[in-house]
């Protein structure tokens, strides 16, 4: 029998970095980019302040890593300015994953010890990220830079 601990692994999605790392999706909000947007329209304001609010979404979803924002493609369709700006557009999906992996220090230990991210990114549609098919952006997160070691809190098993 293996040595294993008797905690199941419940991920949404593992993805494998361009780095070689795997990392699991162990939570995700999706939400409409303008769901509850002012009575305004898409502008970079409005688009600096949705990502302003997502942040601290992200921070807030787990408060023991760090976050990160993969810029967002803003696009400018040719349409009248208003009183803000130019018209600028946002994918329509706008999400926040909190990501986890082994530990960054090889001498922590690998069942007490996890190393985090919560990422945020914007996408066109509300599919999960796939392991074969992920946003190349979402896969060139650079974990060793951004993500942070943690030690796992309540353990379901003894030592």
């Amino acid at each position: 029998m293996h040595d294993r601990p008797r905690v199941p692994t419940l991920s949404l999605t593992r993805i494998v970095l361009s780095g070689g790392r795997s990392v699991e999706l162990t939570e995700l909000r999706l939400t409409p980019t303008y769901g509850d947007m002012p009575a305004s329209y898409p502008c970079r304001p409005v688009n600096d302040l949705r990502i302003r609010a997502l942040l601290h979404t992200a921070a807030g979803m787990s408060p023991t890593v760090p976050v990160h924002l993969i810029p967002p493609p803003r696009e400018y369709p040719d349409q009248y300015a208003g009183a803000l700006g130019p018209v600028e557009t946002l994918p329509r999906v706008a999400c926040v994953g909190r990501f986890s992996s082994m530990p960054l220090a090889p001498a922590k230990d690998p069942v007490a010890h996890r190393s985090g991210l919560t990422v945020i990114w914007f996408q066109p549609t509300t599919r999960v990220p796939d392991p074969y098919d992920t946003d190349p952006a979402l896969r060139d997160v650079d974990w060793t830079s951004l993500a942070q070691d943690y030690e796992l809190e309540g353990l379901p098993y003894g030592p």
